[in-house]
């Protein structure tokens, strides 16, 4: 009997050291606007080359996510891109405080196909229904999602938005309205910058002003909920200015 006790708390013991080393892979958890897909990979992937394990990172539109937090989702980091959803999360006390940091700007275009020659200069009363004819503006949805709410301000102050309301394809997500630009579903979308940049398969057509809207800005903050020994150190590093550089590449601004 003692040998069998002992045999089985050696396998015990053996498993326990093969979970743990795999926990201590495995980088802290952070949900992400969808606009940062390849900056903030970049800059996961600038963390881990200093010997940390690399973070997760979960992608979606900025109200999707905060709903997450909102639900119990188990993550250590949120990067909203806008204000008013970490407004949202903050005011359910889920952020730690003092952690909060506007870090990015960004600017709002207009895009088309790479292979389409469109021409339309913004100003107000600008013919952007005229240009679409009997088609669709590819949009993040303009009731919830940062981008697309960006782009009904834009559009709105420019006394353009009464014309086109009718004539949306809103998209879950910012990525999603750059995708249907893109493949050519939609003539023209509005996105951000770093969004056409990211995407080969459109062209800038024109750039907001940027008094036609609020100001483009990503903050962060580590979730209360977060007991990831390297969330908090991660956070520091996409603030501090060679994480800002990571992200600069990439076209966005930096405060």
């Amino acid at each position: 009997m003692r040998r069998l006790l002992a045999f089985v708390t050696s396998l015990i013991l053996a498993f326990t050291a093969l979970v743990q080393p795999a926990a201590a892979q495995s980088g802290p958890l952070v949900l992400a606007a969808a606009s940062l897909q390849e900056s903030m990979n970049a800059a996961a992937d600038a963390w881990a080359a200093k010997g940390h394990p690399r973070p997760r990172i979960s992608f979606a539109g900025s109200s999707a996510l905060a709903r997450q937090i909102e639900a119990g989702a188990p993550a250590d980091i949120f990067v909203s891109a806008d204000e008013p959803w970490m407004d949202e999360v903050q005011s359910k006390g889920l952020l730690r405080p003092k952690t909060r940091v506007s870090f990015l700007t960004n600017s709002l275009v207009l895009i088309a196909p790479a292979n389409k020659p469109v021409r339309l200069k913004i100003a107000p009363g600008f013919r952007l229904a005229a240009a679409l004819g009997p088609n669709r503006l590819a949009v993040a949805d303009p009731n919830a999602v940062p981008a697309g709410v960006y782009a009904k301000q834009a559009l709105t102050r420019l006394k353009v938005w009464p014309s086109v309301q009718g004539k949306l394809a809103p998209a879950e997500n910012v990525r999603a309205a750059l995708a249907l630009v893109s493949r050519g579903a939609a003539p023209l979308g509005v996105v951000y910058l770093t969004d056409a940049r990211a995407e080969p398969g459109v062209r800038v057509v024109d750039t907001f002003p940027a008094a036609s809207h609020d100001p483009i800005s990503y903050p962060v903050a580590l979730l209360a909920a977060s007991r990831h020994k390297d969330a908090e150190g991660f956070r520091r590093f996409l603030i501090s200015a060679q994480g800002k550089a990571v992200f600069r590449r990439f076209g966005f601004g930096t405060r």
